[in-house]
């Protein structure tokens, strides 16, 4: 399995060096060659397997013959071993005909865990065959800096700065960053939005000279293996409830588009998706993109979602390139514009193959806050913010094929003050995080600019 940018200015690249360079030198997003498939006897086969053992057949689809198959299964299993679920990723019945994924059931309580904890046994893997040591940099909007920490922390060859803006994420968000002690983490609080964050990894990562000096890498959903990892819980549900006998829709809130983008990998796999309903809050560059066909970069709004608090989507790019059938001209040139003019035009053919899979829905915050209340008084779920922002979606959108599955993405405890305050309920942490209040942070706190911050992960790599 060859892994080619999107951009179409570097060389192919296998699996392995695809997960550890994260973004492709000419700043291009790593997708794969061909897209592996199963058949429906295979996807049939998934039903009532431990989710250990469906994750090793997706991902291994996609690591071919790199990583022996026996190796993985075992990393797989270490990997979901640390959730409190037995499933893993459990269903929950909302109504007839619409069921939560709970994702929420890792370390650090969101859905990024599924991702990263499978991501981190592999980079130890590779890591440890090849006697190297990584410097990886993460931007994130609440959850995939706490997931990283959690994942990574205390590996002897990976060392972690995770970036966060400061004051835009929940305190419990940051504290599963923040209050990790072991020496190969660092957390940045940037002066600045998700956006300048996710900006200065960009910039980072296209700095050869620094890329070089600490072998860095990048855990963000711009990394295909998270996407990869991602894809297998559509498989586990859509499963559950009849696939591939039967089509089977997802609702996905959304903020950098990776979560919504492994539900169309789901699909080119040979999983029968109706429709993927992208669902956003007032930051809603992809709601527009999917309803509009114009992508355009606006201001980024504080919300009580802050993990969707983004203006541009990393991801997005990913679907743009299939969809202008894997033009990689045309893809450069668009997100080339896009980086300085803050809109693409989506070309008509392809915002037709986009329409056939995706919807977009944005939801303001009066609406989230009553959604959760709602959904509270009518089935006893304690929702998060974000997952209330798709439940509400979802509400907007008729005709959806199949059964429908809202992707929960985080735990209602992670944003104990905005759920209390549209529920009037407080929602409890669970034991394995009781603590966290009581635990010191460390963190440091610099201005959003890209050679401050590059100074600070070369020293902290070399320290």
């Amino acid at each position: 399995m060859r892994y080619i940018s999107t951009r179409g200015q570097a060389p192919s690249v296998g699996f392995v060096d695809a997960v550890l360079a994260g973004l492709a030198p000419d700043g291009g997003l790593y997708v794969p060659e061909t897209w592996p498939s199963f058949t429906d006897a295979e996807i049939a086969a998934f039903a009532g397997r431990p989710y250990a053992e469906v994750a090793a057949a997706v991902i291994g689809a996609f690591a071919g013959d790199e990583i022996p198959k026996d190796e993985l299964l075992e990393m797989c299993r270490e990997a979901y071993a640390t959730f409190n679920h037995p499933a893993v990723v459990p269903l929950v019945q909302l109504s007839p005909g619409a069921f939560l994924a709970e994702l929420f059931h890792g370390p650090s309580l969101a859905f990024k865990d599924v991702a990263m904890q499978i991501l981190a046994r592999l980079y130890d893997h590779v890591l440890g065959k090849q006697s190297r040591t990584q410097t990886i940099l993460c931007a994130t909007s609440g959850d995939t800096g706490g997931a990283a920490v959690e994942a990574f922390r205390g590996r002897r060859n990976v060392k972690v700065v995770a970036l966060f803006p400061e004051g835009r994420i929940s305190e419990v968000q940051r504290r599963f960053m923040t209050a990790a002690t072991e020496p190969n983490v660092a957390c940045v609080a940037v002066a600045g939005t998700f956006d300048d964050c996710q900006a200065i990894v960009k910039q980072a990562f296209q700095d050869q000279v620094l890329r070089q000096a600490v072998d860095l890498s990048g855990v963000n959903s711009i990394n295909f293996a998270r996407i990869a990892a991602q894809a297998v819980y559509y498989f586990t549900s859509a499963v559950a409830l009849g696939a591939p006998h039967r089509p089977v829709s997802f609702c996905v809130p959304s903020g950098n588009f990776g979560d919504a983008f492994a539900g169309y990998v789901a699909s080119r796999m040979g999983l029968p998706i109706g429709r993927i309903v992208v669902a956003t809050n007032s930051n809603d560059i992809l709601a527009h993109a999917f309803e509009d066909g114009r992508y355009v970069r606006g201001q980024v709004t504080p919300t009580i979602s802050p993990a969707m608090d983004i203006q541009s989507a990393s991801n997005f790019e990913r679907l743009y390139f299939e969809s202008v059938e894997r033009e990689p001209v045309e893809t450069a040139r668009a997100f080339g514009a896009f980086a300085t003019a803050g809109a693409i035009d989506i070309p008509p053919k392809a915002f037709q193959a986009m329409r056939a899979m995706f919807r977009g829905v944005a939801v303001g915050e009066d609406e989230t806050r009553r959604i959760i209340v709602a959904t509270l008084n009518e089935t006893g779920e304690l929702i998060d913010p974000h997952t209330a922002v798709a439940v509400a979606a979802l509400k907007r959108v008729a005709d959806l094929p199949g059964p429908v599955v809202v992707l929960s993405t985080a735990h209602a405890a992670k944003f104990p003050e905005d759920v209390a305050e549209a529920s009037g309920v407080t929602p409890a942490l669970p034991r394995g995080a009781l603590d966290l209040a009581d635990r010191p942070e460390r963190f440091d706190r610099l201005p959003a600019e890209p050679e401050t911050i590059k100074e600070y992960v070369r020293a902290f790599a070399n320290a």
